[in-house]
């Protein structure tokens, strides 16, 4: 079977898998979704538990892209992605950390980087073309997207990302590699990176004459690889008490990829959207209404996003049902005071340091087993405390001991470009 793939915009209008990830976003600004998400059969699922993340891995792959890619591929792109444990760590009764952050940039975002980047790699090679890369950051893509594509031959990445608002080693990350990877350090927030990137992406000609793609949670190539560790969860818990997931979320790809999971037939119970102050998708849920707006900024950087993208791919999994939605996910959002409150709590109570992202997955979990307490609970620890070093030794009075590959970037120089948040002086920039 070859899977097919819509624009969210226009339903009609089929494309391939490689054109899909190849264009990143639909010609008319819609993001891709596949043409239907079948479940998996049974026998998968009743038998995760015996199979290795690796091998899970493959199989959610194989199923959802069909014979696009050769198994020998998929196996490679697998081989290369899910190369480092995922370990749950119990901190409270019936409450779990799944610790997302053991790949080489230390955050979760190394799964859909490293997979898209073998993937893209791939197509580039069977056409013999040359692709540009164009991902905004708030933190933690950047550094997954430069490293997954570093070297990458017929591929170059330019990384937009807001000036003063990421952290130091986050910048550091992605803004000392140089070769194929550029960093453009723009003036203005994270929404106006991603409004340079989609105002880009509209550009016809910009488009054309440089082959562009995304490597943001707007690619299809980036939810696949998002999906695999809501599996690895399954398979190791207790399959007689129902399984809930806490999401920190900013533009919602991980709670797509988790959706896509449970499609694909994962009796996942529920989820948990859990935000910072940046509350666009929990006031939805409470009002109905969904308003995006500028995002403000917090402790929990990667997660400040004032309009998600991927919203619109929740919308149409749900066929733009508010019940249906409601049904499925619950809402949370949190202060930067609630974020190190929780810090401080966890490390009191367990010894077990959060990064502030993952303290707002946990404070979702702690907040919806208090008035469900017959489930289980992972919440998801996207990041290394050490990636927020100034935030987590201020609010914790500790140091933080950082991995040997984050302390050598101490010493690296940042090659930046300074970028103003015009579209014509980027487009400018571009052709040049």
């Amino acid at each position: 079977i070859s899977v097919k793939f819509y624009s969210t915009t226009n339903k009609k209008e089929l494309v391939s898998l490689r054109e899909a990830v190849t264009k990143g976003l639909a010609p008319d600004g819609g993001l891709y979704m596949p043409e239907e998400i079948m479940p998996l059969p049974s026998i998968h699922l009743s038998g995760l538990d015996k199979r290795s993340n690796p091998e899970i891995a493959f199989e959610v792959t194989r199923h959802f892209i069909g014979n696009d890619v050769p198994e020998k591929v998929i196996g490679k792109i697998v081989e290369d992605t899910v190369s480092f444990e995922v370990p749950l760590i119990q901190l409270a009764d019936h409450i779990w950390s799944m610790e997302l952050f053991h790949g080489p940039t230390l955050a979760f975002k190394d799964f859909g980087a490293r997979f898209m980047a073998s993937l893209l790699g791939y197509f580039a090679q069977e056409e013999g073309d040359q692709f540009t890369i164009l991902v905004a950051t708030s933190g933690d893509t950047g550094s997954a997207v430069a490293h997954g594509f570093h070297k990458v031959m017929g591929i170059n990445v330019i990384v937009l990302y807001p000036s003063g608002k990421v952290s130091d080693l986050q910048e550091k990350q992605f803004a000392t590699l140089g070769d194929n990877i550029t960093a453009l350090e723009v003036e203005g927030t994270f929404d106006d990176c991603q409004r340079l990137v989609k105002t880009a992406f509209g550009d016809k000609e910009l488009r054309d004459k440089l082959n562009l793609t995304s490597a943001n949670s707007i690619n299809i190539a980036r939810l696949i690889p998002q999906s695999f560790y809501y599996f690895f969860a399954y398979a190791r818990m207790d399959k007689n008490i129902p399984l809930v997931f806490s999401v920190p979320s900013g533009n919602f790809g991980n709670l797509t990829g988790g959706i896509f999971a449970q499609r694909m037939g994962l009796p996942i119970h529920h989820f948990i959207a859990a935000t910072n102050t940046n509350d666009v998708v929990p006031q939805y849920l409470q009002t109905k209404i969904f308003e995006a707006r500028p995002s403000v900024q917090t402790i929990s950087n990667a997660m400040d996003v004032g309009d998600p993208s991927n919203f619109t791919r929740l919308l149409d999994l749900f066929n733009h049902d508010y019940k249906l939605f409601s049904q499925a996910i619950t809402g949370f959002a949190f202060s930067d005071d609630d974020t190190r409150s929780a810090m401080k709590e966890v490390f009191r109570e367990t010894g077990y340091t959060l990064d502030p992202h993952g303290a707002v997955g946990y404070l979702g979990m702690k907040k919806y087993w208090e008035v469900n307490k017959e489930v289980n609970g992972i919440f998801l620890e996207t990041a290394h405390p050490g990636k927020f070093k100034e935030v987590v030794e201020v609010v914790m009075a500790n140091k933080v001991v950082l991995p040997e590959r984050l302390s050598r970037l101490q010493q690296m120089e940042k090659k930046s470009i300074k970028m103003s948040k015009s579209f014509s002086d980027f487009r400018e920039y571009l052709i040049s």
